[in-house]
């Protein structure tokens, strides 16, 4: 390993024409092949056994919900991950997802009004079962509309369990597996006790599904989806719930994604690829026209580390007190789980790759260390708008706390919304309907409200009961911290 090695100040050229402007998958875009890391520890998650997934957040549940509806990418995911058991005969379906298809799934509207004339579980199994027989030698369901196909499934009990266990047979004489994907069940409906009667519905077909072969119905959830206890309020539901895979983002996921981007930009890549051969004496290898990145640069830190630094310098300040940029950034991009979203992260590399450089003779690397503060500033940015699109209630509140230094006493907090009257508002939008899928515990107080908020990553209590917010929302919500990164200021 060759330590003393620097790349070319050209790499922020690389970097900025590499990473995209906007990593977020929906409306079933599916990513470029060669910009599809397949993170090692994904392989759990995407087994087909793994029926239940979960993640915050730009995760990758969206991303995968679309990628393993490709054959090329599923292709690719049966190359480097063998252990993930997904084959490139696999078949797959979509059961639900953000882009309406009411060819394969009721869209929301038709789920709420099925929803309160039939048991979930039952619309669900109808959905499973239209995809499973869709096959030429299969019947398909009677009725042109959903309520109709719903209510045959219901009257007709022995039939839809002959059709399906005829489906799972023929599955497992071929040996394939078909999975019916779910995704973005947050938009099933409008509140919450609707959303956790559908969702329960779902986890039941889930644990029914166990028991056959190779019909594998397969959700990506929120976390938040599923923290409700009444959402599991059915028989044998641990079950369900023991089997759940996260989906995460350690350290060396993060890296090996960045090197994924770095290595395939079609310009400049070769300048990357090349100085991880000076570094390294790392050989690199294609699949189908993609640059793979070697094994060794997606788990192991220390070499991940001298390939960052050979980018960044060892230091985040004039000496180590700072810190370490392999180590500093993704520290300061975690929620209070340490969850580190790889879309944050990308915009933080993106945005210091932006940033005005040092000159060569100021400064002897290409990413300068202020430049990655300031990263961090952009990707906080990012999640708070993130925040707002998601869980506009969440950043109603936050908004007032601007100016207050964490760690502070949650009575701090709670003055400040009660200076501004900003439960009272909140509870006005929720009256008014402006307010869709209000914190869970509003009820509850001030108290039930913060427990929310920390159960979406935001708030963490301490020790000794004070409050802490994580760097990726402390700064753009404009919270001050002694020593931490300066606060992004708001309007």
């Amino acid at each position: 390993m060759k330590r003393d090695y620097k790349f070319p100040h050209e790499i922020r050229e690389l970097i900025k024409d590499a990473l995209p402007e906007n990593t977020e998958v929906s409306g079933g875009v599916l990513p470029e092949l060669k910009y599809t890391f397949i993170p090692m520890g994904h392989s759990k998650a995407l087994h087909p056994d793994a029926m239940l997934v979960s993640g915050i957040r730009g995760a990758g549940k969206s991303f995968w919900w679309t990628v393993l509806q490709s054959e090329k990418h599923r292709q690719m995911v049966a190359h480097l991950l063998p252990k993930s058991n997904i084959g490139e005969n696999t078949r797959v379906s979509i059961g639900f997802g953000e882009r309406p298809n009411p060819k394969d799934y009721p869209g929301k509207d038709t789920l709420i009004q099925l929803s309160q004339r039939f048991d979930p579980r039952q619309i669900w199994r109808c959905v499973v079962l239209h995809q499973v027989i869709k096959a030429p030698e299969y019947p398909s369901l009677p009725g042109s509309e959903w309520p109709d196909k719903v209510q045959w499934v219901i009257d007709n009990p022995q039939k839809v369990e002959e059709l399906l266990y005829n489906a799972d047979q023929g599955l497992d004489r071929a040996g394939v597996h078909h999975l019916i994907l779910f995704d973005a069940l947050d938009r099933t409906a409008d509140d919450w006790p609707t959303m956790i009667k559908i969702i329960r519905g779902l986890l039941q077909v889930l644990l029914e599904f166990r028991a056959y072969r190779r019909i594998r119905p397969k959700a990506f959830v929120r976390p938040d989806n599923i923290d409700d206890a009444r959402v599991f309020n059915f028989p044998d539901s641990s079950k369900v719930l023991s089997q759940k895979v996260e989906l995460r983002w350690p350290m060396t996921a993060l890296y090996g994604m960045l090197w994924q981007y770095l290595a395939n930009e079609p310009y400049r890549g070769d300048i990357f690829r090349e100085g991880c051969k000076n570094i390294l004496n790392q050989p690199w290898e294609q699949y189908e026209g993609v640059w793979t990145v070697p094994e060794n640069m997606q788990i192991n830190e220390n070499t991940q580390r001298e390939v960052f630094h050979s980018i960044t310098g060892s230091w985040m300040g004039r000496d180590s007190r700072r810190g370490l940029p392999y180590t500093w950034l993704p520290n300061h991009l975690g929620d209070t789980n340490e969850q580190v979203s790889p879309r944050s992260f990308l915009a933080a590399i993106s945005k210091a790759a932006e940033d005005t450089p040092r000159s060569e003779s100021e400064y002897e690397y290409a990413l300068y260390y202020e430049s990655i503060k300031r990263g961090v500033q952009e990707a906080s940015k990012m999640r708070v708008w993130e925040m707002q699109e998601d869980y506009p209630w969440v950043d109603a509140l936050m908004k007032q706390l601007k100016g207050l230094t964490v760690p502070c006493r949650s009575e701090e907090i709670t003055s400040r919304w009660e200076e501004k009257d900003a439960l009272k508002n909140l509870q006005s939008n929720i009256s008014d309907a402006n307010v869709k899928l209000p914190p869970m515990h509003f009820e509850e107080g001030p108290d039930g409200v913060m427990r929310d908020i920390e159960s979406l990553g935001v708030f963490k209590f301490m020790m000794d009961k004070r409050v802490n917010i994580p760097d990726v929302y402390r700064v753009g919500y404009g919270l001050g911290r002694k020593g931490g990164v300066k606060a992004v200021a708001r309007e």
